[in-house]
């Protein structure tokens, strides 16, 4: 109950706020704790409407107001490091862009769509929170042009690091295009797509020892992950000076190599070459957003699972 009643000296009875809830919501204090614990354990909210035997509107309505208030008490006002990152939120076209507190490994906004609008509605929200633009020294987001063009016009005196697990994705998108080339010709490459995608740490012996086998007998196969593996070495550069070095000497063995999918990797490297070696001064990456998108997803195919399930009742 969210009051109590007494009875006055005319014999009417009123209701009174008490200490353990909050005035108008209908339920103690306690009780919206354990709903929204149950939603943070990434509980779907009808099934906690189910658990709670109450309406799932009042849950959203409990949500919606400890929400509300935490974003108006929110204070980012230390941010200098900033993720930004897209996903998608249902089917189509429909994306959301957050913005992380890399330090703080938190979400400070959330917008809708995926361009360089994301970038200026990130940059409005932090002023509105009395932080300037310039404050922001260094984001990490991926290859986006648009997210390029977003950085340089909203917080023109940060710099870019280029996540590298997107850079290691597009890596490993080369390598796949070429298994994909020499499975057309070679039977024995069938079911292999991830004994070239996985680390080798990661692999199964019995993978391992495939592996081996396999990069000896297709040269340009073998030619491919040898430079995959080399790549990799970039992150762990101590300084820019040595990691320019060894870039330069990945793309000129990439262009001896003659493999046309690395051919295309190694251009975008060199297109955003400051952005990739950035990363040995910066050390910032898009990983904490990963773990967050992840959820995101986990929860759109939720409410996807349950929306089809009430959909079958009917």
């Amino acid at each position: 109950m969210c009051g109590a009643g007494i009875t006055t000296t005319d014999g009417k009875v009123r209701t009174v706020d008490v200490p353990w809830a909050r005035p108008g919501s209908g339920f103690t204090l306690l009780y919206e704790a354990l709903a929204l614990r149950l939603i943070e354990r990434e509980m779907p909210v009808n099934r906690v409407a189910e658990i709670l035997k109450v309406n799932p509107q009042r849950i959203w309505t409990i949500f919606n107001h400890w929400i509300s208030k935490a974003k108006a008490a929110d204070d980012p006002s230390t941010i200098t490091k900033l993720g930004v990152d897209e996903t998608s939120t249902k089917k189509g076209h429909h994306y959301v862009t957050l913005g992380v507190d890399l330090d703080e490994a938190r979400v400070i906004h959330v917008t809708e769509g995926k361009g360089k609008a994301t970038l200026q509605s990130i940059q409005q929200h932090l002023e509105d929170k009395g932080v300037d633009k310039e404050q922001v020294e260094q984001i990490s987001m991926d290859l986006s042009p648009s997210f390029i063009a977003g950085a340089a016009e909203s917080f023109p005196s940060a710099q870019i690091t280029f996540d590298r697990f997107h850079v290691v994705k597009l890596l490993n998108e080369a390598m796949n295009q070429v298994r994909i080339a020499e499975r057309k010709e070679h039977d024995a490459l069938k079911g292999h797509k991830y004994t070239f995608l996985k680390n080798r740490e990661n692999l199964s012996d019995k993978k391992e020892k495939e592996l081996d086998e396999l990069i000896q007998l297709y040269p340009t196969l073998g030619e491919a992950y040898r430079l995959k593996v080399l790549f990799n070495d970039l992150w762990e550069m101590p300084d820019k000076p040595t990691a320019e070095a060894f870039l330069r000497q990945w793309c000129d063995e990439v262009d001896a190599a003659k493999i046309p999918a690395f051919i295309k990797f190694a251009n975008t490297v060199r297109g955003h070459w400051s952005g990739i070696v950035h990363f040995v001064e910066s050390l910032i990456s898009n990983g904490i957003l990963e773990g967050i998108n992840s959820k995101i997803q986990l929860a759109k195919r939720r409410a996807r699972a349950v929306a089809t399930s009430t959909i079958s009742l009917i």
